[in-house]
């Protein structure tokens, strides 16, 4: 394998998979359409001079022709994620454009020997829990009636009881949101095409990936940049919902390093992996984490705000993926600090999480519960 085409290629994961790609020697090429909500100021300082640039839109067939040229590996991260209401752009970026790929790949029979693609933890919907009474159950997305209510915890679907959350692995599947949906969708099209033509694929399912150049324009996504941003601005951290939601976030060194091991291994064709970090952290404990690292030491704030169609808990582990032999080494102490470096190295800039805010409340996506705002303890 001697080129490697790494769409999305100018963001945070694919910047930094393309930097790995170079280092071990392949020749890599990158396709990203500089959606100007991320990237404002055109290709980014951060891309190696070694890279091949494309500009162009992944749903356009003449932008993968010219992409795929002489490419013997893909790696497709290009995605769309938001909050936001525009549920057919998850479809056409996310889910279309892969099958666009296939569709390039087989009508020109060009010789790509592997596609790994950029899939979510989101297609666990609200994941995985245990009940005392009902034992293992993947419950439904929490009811608007229940959120507005400040009722926060998942109640188990059958008897109503309380639940403990599980880690998720790769089996039972609940995709509740477009996003999710769109890269389940993506997932069962790499997975049947691949196989009906030859083409190993490997799905990748990735955790909340975190680490510099991560953008810092993006309006809505990234809990690491919004906190950061409002602490570098003397603004409190807003926590939605009681702030005990529990994720595990991954750093981006670690994301890159498994997409190129599941390139490299033949054992993870036509399989698909968690991409997940070393231990489950609180909303809470992040914003306050974030706000010892700045110095800025202001207490998150509780709004009583909840964003319709999140999740309460999600937790992967990567155990399958590190019978290949990986395992997350950086922990979030450490890539949250690398990242509040990174945004005090940039020129200052405005805090767009005030922009976004304004944008879901609008939606509807940022709704209240019947509680006002409340003191976080401790």
């Amino acid at each position: 394998m001697k080129r490697v085409l790494v769409t999305g290629g100018a963001g945070l994961i694919g910047s930094l998979t393309a930097d790995l790609l170079i280092e071990k020697g392949y020749r890599v090429r990158i396709l990203d359409s500089l959606q100007p909500r991320v990237h404002p100021n055109g290709w980014p300082a951060w891309l190696s001079r070694e890279v091949e640039r494309v500009q162009g839109d992944v749903r356009e067939r003449t932008a993968w022709e010219q992409a795929l040229d002489d490419v013997q590996g893909v790696i497709h991260l290009a995605a769309y994620q938001d909050h936001m209401p525009d549920f057919s752009t998850f479809f056409s970026v996310n889910t279309v454009s892969t099958a666009l790929l296939f569709e390039v790949v087989v009508a020109g029979r060009l010789p790509v020997e592997k596609v790994v693609l950029a899939s979510s933890q989101a297609v666990y919907g609200e994941g995985k829990y245990h009940c005392p009474e009902d034992g293992t159950v993947y419950p439904p997305a929490r009811a608007d009636t229940q959120l507005a209510q400040a009722l926060w915890d998942v109640r188990c679907p059958d008897c109503g009881g309380p639940l403990a959350h599980r880690p998720l692995v790769e089996d039972d599947v609940n995709p509740t949101t477009a996003y999710g949906i769109s890269k389940y969708a993506l997932e069962l099209a790499a997975l049947n095409l691949g196989r009906r033509y030859g083409i190993p694929t490997v799905q990748m399912r990735y955790s909340i990936t975190q680490g510099p150049r991560h953008s810092v324009y993006n309006t809505y996504s990234g809990l690491c940049r919004i906190f950061t941003l409002r602490l570098l601005h003397d603004l409190p951290p807003i926590c939605y919902e009681d702030g005990q939601q529990l994720r595990d976030y991954v750093y981006v060194g670690d994301v890159a390093r498994a997409n190129v091991l599941v390139l490299e291994d033949s054992r993870a064709d036509y399989r698909t992996f968690n991409v997940a970090g070393l231990a489950p952290t609180t909303v809470l404990d992040y914003a306050r984490l974030l706000s010892r690292l700045t110095g800025k030491n202001i207490e998150p704030r509780l709004t009583g705000e909840y964003r319709f169609g999140d999740t309460r808990h999600l937790i992967s582990s990567y155990a399958a993926l590190a019978e290949l032999g990986w395992r997350p080494e950086c922990p979030l102490e450490t890539f949250a600090r690398y990242y509040v470096d990174w945004c005090r190295s940039l020129p200052k800039s405005e805090d767009f999480s005030v922009i976004g805010r304004q944008h879901m409340k609008a939606a509807g996506i940022l709704r209240s519960g019947r509680q006002n705002e409340v003191q976080a303890d401790g």
